[in-house]
Formats: structure tokens, sequence, C-alpha cells
């Protein structure tokens, strides 16, 4: 296992001692809202690091490949959902995290449908789906630091994420249709 699929895992451990940082806060014990965004930032770090590395050591594996987005979409749903509940005095609305599942899950299925149907899929990161990832990312972030503007931030990440969702669907209509690549 090279360095940056050891990176990626990092990322998925961290997510679970985040989630419980989050739940666990109350505003008495503001400590940890500073270490949960301590992690936070720290699993982000490592999103960017594992990719990196990957392309500038040439050890870009099929694991890594899988692994680097089931541990992003593991963060920052996990993220989502943790902050619609926590004790902030900023929370998300409900109806964002059931935006970013949804999208997801659009996905995934997706991605089944079109490996049943063509025996293969090309999965290919969009513009659009790093500038959704980064502005999720920077959601939560603004949510962690109590931002009071915080709303304009988890806006952009929606409109962004429905956006890329759209886009996804598109070209996988394509690969059905078997005009992958094709003009």
């Amino acid at each position: 296992m090279n360095v940056a699929n050891k990176i990626t895992i990092l990322r998925v451990l961290l997510t679970p001692i985040f989630f419980g940082l989050v739940l666990y806060y109350k505003p008495e014990q503001d400590y940890l809202r500073f270490i949960a965004l301590t992690i936070f930032v720290i699993a982000v770090l490592t999103d960017a690091m594992d990719g990196f590395l990957a392309r500038f050591l040439k050890q870009k594996t099929p694991l890594g490949t899988i692994m680097d987005p089931i541990a992003d979409k593991f963060l920052l749903i996990t993220s989502f959902i943790a902050l619609t509940v926590w004790s902030g005095s900023i929370k998300l609305p409900l109806w964002l995290p059931i935006v970013v599942v949804s999208r997801d899950i659009i996905i995934v299925i997706g991605v089944v449908v079109i490996f049943l149907t063509n025996g293969n899929i090309k999965i290919a990161p969009s513009i659009l789906g790093k500038l959704t990832t980064f502005f999720q990312m920077m959601a939560i972030t603004s949510v962690l630091l109590l931002y009071k503007h915080s709303g304009y931030i988890w806006d952009l990440a929606v409109i962004f994420t429905l956006l890329s969702g759209i886009d996804y669907v598109f070209r996988g209509a394509k690969q059905l249709n078997g005009t992958h690549g094709k003009k």
C-alpha cells in the first residue's frame, strides 16, 4: 500500500472522530468545536495531499481511484448530517444534507447502472465536482467557525451540488447511450 492510499485511509479514520466530537459538543465545551475543526481541516488537507502524492510519485492505483472519492463522500456526508443536529449556534438546515446525500445516491445508482449495462465505466471528476467539494468543505468549515454569514457559503455549496449532479447525470447518460467521447 502506497503513501497516498495510507493518507486516504487516514481521512476515513478521522471521520468518525470528527462525527463524535461534533455530536458531543455543547457550547460550554467549546474546545470540542476547535478539536473537531482541527480534525476536519486535517482531513481536508489529506484530500489534497493524497491526490498530489499519487500524481507526483506516479503511484495512482485502482484502490486509490476508488477509495479517494469514497473517503470524500464519507467525510462530507457525515459532516453535513452532524452539523444539522449539533448544538452549535449556527446549524445547517435539514434540507441541505438531503440535497447533498440525494445527489451522491443518484451518482452511485448511475455508476451501478452504467457498469451493469456497459460492463465498464469511465469515472472522471469534473471541474463542477471539484468546485462542489470545495464549497461543501467551506460550508462545513464556516459553520464550525460559527461564521454568521455561513448561509451564503452553504447556498453556494448547494448550487454547485445541484449543477454537478445535473452534469454527472448528463455525462452518465452519454455513457449509457454509448456516446462517451464522441462528438
